[in-house]
């Protein structure tokens, strides 16, 4: 897991946080995992939604805040090699009201199924629109 900029700020459920850590893989933007310390983890609750299988990290679960459904997502027992975001949340940032890095504004990876967070810093083309499943 990498470190991003100072800053990394996903939902009101969430402070600022400068240890937040991200992953990425080619054709996707970056996740941001946020540690727990730094959710208001009061204001989530376990979503109704079946628990996903990631190839790569294994197990996720997911949690709602007020009205909004399945805004964060986490890994209780990563796989191996993803160790570092046991008990950390990822928030997907079209969920939410506001995602920034750095005080930069984050724009949602296309699609439903990533939870990408796309800034000046990263480029694509990214998976999740249009066609772009069979990548």
């Amino acid at each position: 897991m990498r470190h991003p900029p100072p800053g990394t700020r996903p939902s009101p459920a969430a402070t600022p946080s400068t240890r937040a850590g991200w992953t990425g893989r080619p054709s996707t933007a970056s996740r941001y995992y946020i540690p727990a310390a730094d959710v208001r983890t009061d204001r989530l609750r376990p979503s109704a939604r079946r628990s996903t299988f990631c190839e790569f990290k294994g197990a996720a679960r997911y949690y709602d805040a007020g009205d909004r459904a399945e805004v964060a997502w986490s890994y209780a027992a990563p796989a191996p090699g993803y160790e570092a975001i046991a008990g950390c949340y990822a928030f997907y940032p079209g969920r939410v009201d506001r995602a920034t890095v750095d005080g930069e504004q984050v724009e949602a990876q296309p699609g439903d199924f990533y939870g990408g967070w796309i800034t000046s810093a990263v480029t694509g083309p990214f998976k999740g629109g249009p066609g772009t499943m069979g990548w």
